[in-house]
């Protein structure tokens, strides 16, 4: 017993000593390869607002003022089932790099054994038929590889490059979920604003249709002009079931995203515009690299599979391994911890590779080529990513621009088309100037509702695409 005491509490010390010996790496060094963009936006900065914060310490519960897409966004990190799935793959990545981390420690358990042998008498030595016992109980080191080439922590490494890739992918998951809630969140207050503008629409073409029918029953109008007052109601009606169906379809899309029922709630986009966001800064594109999660993950890959050159250029060395047994032996039961009974096996195997087909050199050169696969999809991934901002910061600028314009171009078709309406009403113009007028002022407004939902959608894009930041509020 005290020698399997000593063999227990020296397992430890063994792995130890084995791993302090095997400091040799074959990996290749790891370098983070220079980004293919570059060192500033194309966009124009000069507007930043000096109260701008940088996307990557402010999480979204900070980022968004609105309290109702905060709820939802609560909801939907807590529900959604593909960051769920995003999540349950992460403990997976964990379990195995744990797998995978074990095998740069023994092996040890113990065992107990009783076999009972009888010998036929003409197999037999002495001529008689033997009945032989044997008792053993022993602790046992399992087939343990000293790591002088580093392959076992190499594989290690990639386990682990593996598994932090893993949590940061789970990360861009979640940041694109908020982006998807909140840009279906604001298509739901374009769809309401637009509703009431239909609305608002549909009351006065039907006060309009019916005022024009008057008069063609009196024989002031012609039958034209009551009949395209007709249309013009019709076109409205149309307009408000189209946006209906647009409605209804959304909500269910937010449902989906959200991962449970969402009540159905009626609000213009003018009743969140000022406080929807807070203004972020760009910064440069060499802070992508360290806040974007895909980016992250992009590299843990290529590290990953750095890694994985280490363990196959290990395979070309030879391999010591380590498996024995301490204990002790009896053919009694009752003598099997007696002075005496003490049984040791100790067995270092050799394996020295001497000819495998090409085996060796062919997984050698296939881990190369996932590095060099690994370094191009790190270098498009953080491409992508810079046009992903380049793009935002474009948006944010024409499309601001834009909504100047839209306004004084609504201002305009109103004026527009009170003039034709005083005009038809005094003679000087047919119904058909009303009837353009009309529908050029109300696409006008759809139009400018639109267009502001989407330069409020351009500032949830820059802070997906600069990668957001950890929201506080989570545990």
């Amino acid at each position: 017993m005290t020698r399997m005491r000593r063999f227990a509490v020296g397992g430890p010390l063994v792995a130890a000593a084995a791993y302090a010996l095997a400091a040799c790496s074959l990996a290749p060094r790891y370098a983070r390869p220079p980004a293919p963009v570059p060192a500033q936006y194309p966009a124009d900065r000069s507007a930043e607002s000096p109260q701008a914060s940088a996307a990557d310490t402010l999480g979204w519960s900070e980022f968004f003022g609105d309290p109702r897409l905060r709820d939802l966004l609560r909801l939907a990190v807590r529900n959604n089932r593909n960051l769920r799935t995003a999540m349950q793959r992460v403990e997976e990545a964990r379990a195995l790099y744990g797998i995978q981390r074990a095998d740069q420690l023994p092996t040890i358990s113990s065992g107990a054994m009783q076999s009972r042998t009888r010998v036929p008498a003409d197999l037999s030595l002495t001529g008689q038929s033997l009945i032989s016992s044997q008792y053993q109980a022993t602790l046992d080191l399992s087939l343990w590889e000293l790591d002088f080439w580093g392959r076992v922590r190499n594989l290690e490494s990639a386990a682990l490059e593996s598994y932090l890739a893993t949590a940061a992918a789970r990360r861009a998951v979640e940041i694109s979920l908020v982006a998807q809630v909140a840009n279906t969140y604001l298509f739901a207050r374009e769809l309401d604003e637009r509703l009431d503008i239909a609305q608002k629409a549909l009351t006065s073409r039907e006060q309009s249709a019916r005022f024009m029918r008057r008069r063609h029953e009196v024989g002031s109008a012609s039958k034209l002009d009551a009949t395209q007052s007709e249309m013009l109601l019709n076109q409205a009606q149309s307009e408000l079931t189209t946006l209906e169906r647009l409605r209804e379809l959304n909500h269910d899309a937010l449902n989906l995203l959200v991962g449970a029922a969402v009540p159905p709630a009626s609000r213009p986009l003018s009743a969140i515009e000022s406080t929807f966001a807070r203004d972020i800064a760009p910064g440069l594109p060499s802070a992508l690299l360290e806040s974007r999660p895909d980016i992250l993950a992009a590299e843990h890959r290529l590290k990953a599979a750095n890694a994985n050159i280490g363990a196959a250029r290990a395979a070309f060395f030879p391999r010591i391994a380590l498996t024995g047994s301490v204990g002790s032996a009896s053919s009694e039961l009752d003598g099997l911890f007696r002075a005496g009974s003490r049984a040791w096996s100790f067995t270092p195997v050799l394996s020295v590779p001497i000819f495998s087909g090409g085996r060796n050199k062919a997984n050698l050169d296939l881990a190369e080529a996932r590095r060099d696969i690994a370094v191009s999809v790190y270098e498009q991934t953080v491409q992508n990513a810079f046009r992903e901002v380049a793009d935002a910061l474009a948006n944010r600028r024409w499309l601001a621009r834009l909504v100047a314009v839209q306004k004084t171009t609504v201002a305009i078709q109103t004026e527009r088309s009170r003039l034709a309406d005083l005009r038809y009403r005094s003679g000087a113009a047919s119904y058909l100037e009303v009837l353009d007028a009309e529908r050029d002022r109300f696409a006008a407004e759809q139009a400018l509702v639109q267009t502001r939902r989407a330069w409020l959608a351009s500032a949830v894009d820059l802070y997906a695409a600069l990668g957001g930041g950890a929201d506080p509020s989570k545990p």
